[in-house]
């Protein structure tokens, strides 16, 4: 019936007729949609009385400032009962694969800004993987992030199919494990950190980040070392058994006593007698993905004190290794985990390139594990970002639209300058490390890394509490309009740990570069 109903000019009218002929009818219009909420109230998380106060009216400028449009996708089908002829189109909502037309949600070139560093091929594929990754991973990362499961082996495995395990370790030959090839058809050599820094940016996107790390944070800082240092027999089973998604990998450095003080670790590895086997014993401690990992590439000490006595060891699970789930402020999804090595036998053959480099090694490795944190952290910011310019383009306060309050205004133009400076810097790191092999990364980009990932996570922290104070107590609640606002005003910190505290990594990289200045240089 309502199908044929004419929109008349006085729309109150109109409704006044709607309740007449229905009586007992709770009908309510959202967005040109009639919906029939006579069975729905009781399963209202509000109850009744929100709902009748609109009762025959539009509820689309209140619905909008309490709810998300999820919720009408989910309702839909049951309550719509039709459309008002000449309601117009519906309220623009982003689809599978679309880029964000918010002010600010995508990075320049990806709104359509000219760029030095990107092309029309990077631009077609951001688009196939934020909708691939929308369409088969994102039910489960917002699942898994609320229940604490880890992502499932089948989930898992078609990630690795997807070739994203392997493009997220960056360019190289091991692409040529990506089960199915590239996406679009992409050729291995054409593959560069460009499109890694995609990757990152946009499974970062999902806005689920314990099941972020779960689907391979680990791997991705725990499988360089293997490729670029271990010997071709090692590289010849393990790079495939983890990039096919059969078996996982993590790295292996933080310990109780050590953290971000590398060159302190305690964990030991002494030969044998026979000097065929290497004895581990010590502990690890908050290692992203070690719950579930096969393989644990670990910083151990083989020599004497300091940074000089370090070595890394691939320990496949085996007698000796123990492994402990954490709980942390985020989703146990991510099976942080807590790691014993007793007496563990390993052979010598599993050690990663030479006996007592492993610290040298590692510092290569930082680089771009600090580089993947940097995409996640920038990218979850303008994530949080976009949120809150759509929410204040709905939500109004104190008789006027969020956009037209002065002090959202400011608060805004922080948030957005902040954002773009971290994101340019970004950029630029990427260029760089596109011009270099990981050894030169790690001798000449590390301190650069460090100031990016300390000012990046200020940025995160800055953005999270100007959002916090635009959505109010929706940010601090874990469902709703708010939910991303609360869960990343809960996870940022990650990003400011992980890969060395932001203050020591700050300390370091000025360390490393005053060391090279010379002490004739005066003013």
């Amino acid at each position: 019936m309502l199908g044929t109903l004419k929109s008349p000019k006085d729309r109150g009218h109109l409704f006044s007729q709607i309740q007449e002929l229905t009586n007992m009818h709770s009908w309510i219009v959202i967005d040109g949609d009639v919906y029939d909420c006579s069975k729905f109230f009781s399963m209202h998380p509000g109850g009744e009385e929100p709902l009748r106060d609109f009762y025959g009216k539009d509820a689309t400028e209140a619905f909008y400032g309490l709810h998300r449009h999820e919720v009408l996708i989910k309702y839909m089908p049951r309550l719509v009962i039709g459309r008002l002829e000449g309601a117009g189109d519906p309220i623009q909502i982003e689809t599978s694969g679309d880029l964000s037309t918010a002010p600010f949600a995508e990075a320049p070139f990806f709104r359509g800004e000219a760029s030095p560093f990107w092309t029309a091929k990077h631009l077609e594929f951001r688009k196939e993987v934020r909708q691939w990754l929308d369409i088969n991973i994102r039910p489960e990362a917002e699942r898994c992030e609320l229940s604490g499961e880890p992502p499932s082996q089948e989930v898992y495995k078609k990630i690795a199919d997807y070739g994203l395990l392997a493009m997220r370790i960056g360019p190289g030959d091991h692409l040529k494990y990506a089960p199915n090839g590239l996406p679009l058809g992409l050729k291995i050599e054409e593959f560069d950190y460009f499109y890694e820094q995609i990757c990152h940016e946009e499974v970062g996107r999902l806005a689920t980040p314990g099941f972020v790390d779960g689907i391979g944070s680990g791997m991705v800082i725990g499988l360089p070392p293997v490729i670029n240092f271990g010997s071709e027999e090692m590289k010849s089973v393990v790079v495939p058994e983890v990039l096919r998604g059969e078996k996982r990998i993590c790295l292996a450095i933080t310990e109780p006593y050590a953290g971000s003080d590398v060159a302190n670790i305690r964990t030991t590895a002494v030969l044998d007698p026979t000097g065929q086997f290497y004895i581990v014993n010590g502990t690890k401690k908050w290692i992203t993905n070690g719950f579930a990992s096969s393989y644990f590439t670990t910083l151990v000490r083989t020599g004497g004190k300091g940074a000089g006595g370090l070595s890394f060891l691939l320990i496949p699970r085996t007698e000796g290794v123990e492994t402990k789930l954490i709980s942390t402020s985020y989703s146990k999804s991510a099976g942080t985990a807590y790691i014993t090595f007793n007496n563990v036998k390993v052979p010598v053959q599993n050690r990663i390139g030479a006996e007592n480099a492993g610290f040298y090694l590692s510092m290569s490795n930082f680089v771009h594990e600090r580089w993947m944190i940097i995409c996640y952290i920038v990218a979850a910011s303008r994530g949080i970002l976009s949120e809150v310019y759509k929410w204040c383009n709905q939500r109004k306060a104190f008789g006027k639209n969020l956009l037209a309050q002065p002090i959202v205004q400011q608060r805004l133009a922080k948030m957005t300058v902040e954002v773009e400076a971290a994101s340019t810097a970004l950029e630029n790191l990427t260029f760089q490390m596109c011009q270099m092999d990981p050894i030169d990364q790690g001798e000449k980009l590390a301190p650069n890394a460090m100031l990016l990932k300390y000012y990046s996570t200020r940025v995160a922290q800055a953005v999270s509490d100007d959002a916090v104070n635009i959505f109010g107590g929706r940010a601090i609640t874990s469902g709703g309009m708010g939910r991303l606002i609360e869960r990343f005003n809960r996870t940022y910190k990650f990003a400011a740990i992980l890969g060395g505290s932001e203050d020591v990594l700050a300390s370091a990289a000025i360390r490393m570069t005053v060391s090279k200045f010379s002490d004739t240089a005066k003013l």
